[in-house]
């Protein structure tokens, strides 16, 4: 059983998380030659493939130097395989634009309400299923949330608000304040669920002042994190954990299923017992979205069953995370 260290669960963040977020590696070949990997910088695609580069350093830190192969790297580094057409992969994976209800808040599902809080991710995992995403268009938090206040206030049957985006947390603690006295008055808004890879990639962002928000507010609440494989979580990520649990929120995990990375039943195993020592629950394994550029990292379904039949055999059932497919229109995620 791996268990988190005591003193990492309570040690708080070292310095501003807007430092390391600054500090954040944007050049491809930097970050191979950061890893010993500079002879890969010639299969680079151009420009990107497209989608910027970003991974803040303590994530880098945790990939195995000389292992092109490394899971986390894998996540993160522009492939030439993104610029393939692909039959079947579009950018809008999930019928997000189709969802749309007022200014960054999408309406899916019943009695619960999404807010594309912000555009900007600490890190740019390079499956993300709004990497196309207009996020100059639509983001909940302009004009002091003040579409995004007017929808919940108007529907009385949602009674759980998400955060998502990009990534909530990429917000200042100030503006995410502005959003809970607005939230005040609406009381039939009972939850607060917030899915972040900040915790994860970024730990520091779990700070005082954040810690003190989320124990304060007068609702139920949830965080999901993300992450893929093992090695991503480390004691700061534990401490982040932590602290989350002690200002109150229930922490899940959701996970995309990745070729190549993750799609190998001690992966997930590791993965999922790794989550568990840190505090938090294996929610949901996702099949691919399917976005353009993403179609490399696809398992197949029949292979996705069997892996999952093979976790369920190994963990109890508490440790398997349920697996989902997204689809547009539905009224909830599809299990397969």
């Amino acid at each position: 059983m791996i268990t988190a260290s005591p003193s990492a669960r309570l040690s708080p963040p070292a310095v501003d998380w807007r430092e390391p977020w600054r500090d954040a590696i944007t050049d491809a070949r930097e970050l191979l030659e950061t890893l010993g990997l500079a002879h890969l910088a010639s299969a680079l695609p151009p420009g990107d493939a497209g989608f910027a580069l970003r991974v803040p350093r303590g994530f880098a830190a945790r990939m195995r130097r000389g292992d092109p192969r490394d899971p986390l790297l894998l996540q993160v580094l522009p492939q030439l395989a993104e610029l393939d057409e692909a039959p079947g992969f579009a950018a809008d994976a999930v019928g997000d634009l189709a969802a749309r209800e007022a200014q960054g808040v999408l309406h899916k599902y019943h009695g619960r309400a999404l807010l594309i809080a912000s555009g900007s991710c600490a890190v740019n995992c390079r499956y993300c299923f709004r990497r196309h995403f207009p996020y100059g268009e639509e983001m909940a938090a302009a004009g002091q949330w003040r579409q995004a206040l007017e929808h919940l206030r108007r529907d009385a049957t949602v009674s759980e608000l998400i955060l998502s985006g990009g990534d909530p947390l990429a917000l200042a603690t100030a503006k995410l304040e502005e959003l809970s006295r607005g939230l005040a008055g609406i009381p039939h808004v009972t939850r607060l669920r917030i899915h972040t890879r900040l915790p994860v990639v970024l730990p520091e962002r779990v700070d005082d002042a954040f810690a003190a928000w989320l124990a304060a507010l007068p609702l139920q609440k949830v965080v999901v994190l993300h992450a893929n494989h093992a090695n991503e979580l480390d004691a700061a990520v534990d401490a982040a954990c932590a602290r989350l649990k002690q200002a109150g929120a229930v922490l899940l995990n959701q996970s995309v299923l990745l070729r190549g990375i993750n799609d190998d039943p001690d992966a997930l195993a590791a993965l999922s017992e790794r989550l568990f020592a840190a505090g938090v629950l294996p929610y949901y394994l996702h099949q691919l979205d399917r976005v353009q550029g993403a179609a490399h990292f696809e398992v197949d379904d029949a292979r996705a069953l069997g892996l999952l039949a093979r976790l369920r055999a190994r963990l109890p059932g508490y440790l398997v995370p349920r697996l989902v497919r997204e689809v547009a229109g539905d009224p909830s995620k599809r299990p397969l």
